[in-house]
Formats: C-alpha cells, structure tokens, sequence
C-alpha cells in the first residue's frame, strides 16, 4: 500500500462524495423520496436499471416513478389490478412488463410481512456472499416466476460481481454526512459492504495495481475489497465514489 495512492484516492472521495455527485447519478431516483419504504423501492429499480447510460437510466427510472404515482412502497403494496395496466408499456433495455409485474408482486409479498427491504437480505447470512445468494433464492421463490426474470437479479452463487446489488447495498448502508448515500439500514455495517465493479471500476482499479483478476466475477469484487480494506478498514467502498469517478467522468485508464 502506497501512502500517496491512499491521499491521492481519498481526495477523489471527498471530490465526488458530494451533493453535486446526485444529479447525474442514478441516486438521484431515490433522492425524490423522504420515506424510508419509497427511498428502497426507488433505489431498487434505479439499481436494477443500472447498465448503459446514466442518463437513460436516471430517465427511465424517473418514468417508472411517475407510473406509480411518485409513490411506489403504495402502488406495490395496496395497487388493484387495474392499476397496473398503465405498466404494461414500460421497458428498459431487456427489462420489460413480464418483468416489471413480477418485481411488483415480490415487493408486495415482502412488505406485506416486513417494515423494511433490508430483512430480504440480513435474515440469509452476515456475509454479503451469503446475504446475495439468499436474497437471490428469496426473491425467485414466488409461484410462477417467469424464467426470464432472473437474469435480472445476479448472485454470486453464479459467479457474478452482483455489481447493481452491491451499489444498492452502498447507498443503503453507508453512513457519513456527505448527503449522497442514505445509511438508512441499522442492521448492516459499512465494513460488510463489497465494492460494485463494473468494467470502468476494473479499469482503474488495475491502473492502480489494486485489482489483477482478470475476469471482471465475484472474486474480482472480494479481491478489489479486501485490497481497499487496506486503506479503510471500516469503511472500504467509500473509494467506490473514487474508481468511480476517475473512470466514467474523468475518463482515466
């Protein structure tokens, strides 16, 4: 570990972990909302939608907002059937309504019997592998689930870096006074937390000699961590915001 890579990469935190990181962040989805419920299910989908272009991601989350009446925790959990046919257009990339209605009915389902998403998570483990490979076998364990589907929940059982699911899990679990991450999930701690890695991240990541898997999988993910443990032990993907930053905005491989 390098001292001067550490100063160099917290500044690049404390550059893009910053309120005006959320406009152009597909966080800005749940920053619409103030209720504990909503702010989940507006960051679920924004993660979910998380692949190509923020801008398209950020537009089509908004507009699957406005589809639930900017109140989607009400609209999964007290919708009559006709209420969903104002859905029945709605796609993103591969995502589409077949989609769209089951994610409705899993989240109908589990509030139904829990105040919070972060049970669909904690109650499988306390490691984030077992957590996201329990989450996995939860959300898929409805009747009829359309085959399709599960492409769009990754788990590392399948050796997938989960990189949609590890974002959410940051901007539910970090706690600082930045304003960007919300830290609004008690039975988590930062420490758990395992790094998203895109391919932008992976780049950077072995710029800086802190990533040399080549396979851009779960391992790369715990490898790319336990190297950023180094440099914060309790608080690792905070420099999510740094690999992040220097690879999609600044453009720097």
């Amino acid at each position: 570990m390098i001292p001067s890579l550490k100063d160099f990469l917290d500044s690049k935190v404390q550059q893009y972990n910053q309120p005006s990181f959320i406009k152009d962040d597909p966080i800005c989805i749940p920053h619409l909302f103030s209720k504990k419920q909503d702010i989940e299910i507006a960051a679920f989908f924004a993660a979910v939608f998380a692949w190509g272009s923020r801008t398209v991601i950020i537009n089509k989350s908004r507009e699957l907002m406005k589809l639930m009446d900017m109140a989607p925790y009400d609209f999964c959990t007290t919708h009559q059937p006709q209420d969903l046919k104002n859905l029945l257009h709605f796609k993103h990339r591969t995502f589409n309504t077949t989609d769209l209605l089951y994610f409705i009915e899993f989240l109908k389902h589990h509030y139904g019997q829990n105040s919070s998403l972060e049970t669909a998570f904690t109650r499988w483990g306390t490691n984030m592998e077992d957590m996201l490979t329990g989450f996995h076998h939860y959300f898929f364990s409805l009747e009829d689930v359309p085959a399709r589907t599960k492409k769009h929940i990754a788990t590392p059982q399948k050796k997938s870096n989960c990189k949609r699911l590890n974002m959410f899990m940051r901007w539910m679990v970090r706690k600082d006074n930045a304003g960007v991450d919300f830290g609004i999930w008690n039975h988590l701690q930062p420490y758990q937390l395992i790094c998203p890695v895109d391919l932008h991240v992976a780049r950077v990541a072995k710029r800086f000699n802190l990533l040399h898997r080549k396979q851009t999988d779960w391992n790369a993910a715990l490898e790319l961590t336990a190297y950023l443990q180094q440099l914060d032990p309790l608080d690792p993907v905070k420099y999510d915001f740094a690999l992040f930053g220097l690879g999609v905005i600044e453009k720097y491989h």
